[in-house]
């Protein structure tokens, strides 16, 4: 009986993992609440609290204008290697961004990304938890990057709203 134990488990354990790591369908931001969601056929799988650029409220317009964008996009590009741990980029600006910018007569800026804390930040990761502090991106803390980019994978959506 005890052999049956050891084998459900080592048959259960690898398939918890391998249902844990699919990969989700969605990424849902909302800038009020501070709050990313990931969600796998209309479920929230995960939450993390977020922080944005210095002056998070309302859509971005401007390169430099510190604000993170808002709408409908597509995280369509992962960078490993990226200043802040790792990163997933988010496809700002799109087609109607760079016309309103146009029109405004001012870049719209771009590298947007979902990313990590530099590694030397080590010792004030929970501190940056409590404070807008990126250019326009939304960031969480290194262990959080790590789960995100097991669960997210290239051309997923993301819907940020206000």
């Amino acid at each position: 009986m005890k052999q049956l134990g050891i084998l459900f488990l080592a048959w259960f354990m690898p398939t918890l993992a391998m249902a844990k790591a699919q990969p989700v369908d969605l990424v849902v931001v909302h800038k009020s609440k501070s709050l990313m969601q990931l969600i796998r056929s209309g479920k929230v799988v995960r939450s993390f609290n977020v922080v944005f650029g210095k002056n998070p409220r309302g859509h971005k317009i401007r390169e430099g204008d510190k604000r993170t964008p808002e709408g409908r996009y597509t995280l369509d590009w992962k960078k490993e290697n990226s200043t802040y741990y790792r990163a997933i980029r988010i496809d700002y600006p799109n087609a109607q961004d760079r016309a309103r910018a146009a029109k405004l007569g001012v870049s719209p800026g771009g590298s947007i990304m979902i990313h990590g804390q530099k590694p030397e930040w080590k010792n004030i990761e929970k501190y940056l938890t409590r404070m807008n502090w990126t250019d326009g991106c939304i960031a969480v803390t290194n262990s959080e990057m790590d789960e995100i980019w097991s669960l997210v994978q290239v051309d997923t959506p993301i819907e940020i709203y206000p």
